[in-house]
This record gives structure tokens, sequence and C-alpha cells, in this order.
């Protein structure tokens, strides 16, 4: 049986973008058994992860390939 933190499966297998650097600075993401997405950044994980709905996650990805969400400049 595997131990919860922040009422999260201890045993979640986290995905990070290969562009990430090896030294951290990234966000990671781990997909839920109930459907649900859950967002941690790797640099501080004493913060809990933030848990979305498979909807949510969808909206954002598609708006993150559109480019919606590049910095402005």
């Amino acid at each position: 049986m595997s131990t919860k933190r922040n009422n999260l499966p201890a045993n979640l297998e986290w995905f990070k973008a290969t562009a990430s650097s090896g030294s951290g600075g990234c966000l990671e993401v781990a997909f839920l058994e109930d459907g649900s997405v859950a967002l941690r950044d790797n640099e501080d994980l004493s913060n809990p992860p933030f848990v979305m709905t498979r909807h949510v996650w969808a909206c954002f990805i598609d708006g993150a390939r559109k480019g919606e969400f590049d910095i402005p400049g």
C-alpha cells in the first residue's frame, strides 16, 4: 500500500518536458487514476501539487499549443 502525500499516492509517475534541464527548473505532470491531472514545480517539492480535472488540463494544453500563453514581447 502506498503512502499518500497531500492526498495523492506517493507512487505517482511524474513527467517533465524534454526541454527541462537536469538541475530542476521545470513543471512536472502526473496522471491520476480518476482521470485528473496533478502539476508540481520540481524546484520546491514542499509545495503541494495543483490538481485539476482532465477537462481543465485539455483546455490548457489546447491553449498552449495555440500559443495563447506565450510570453509577450
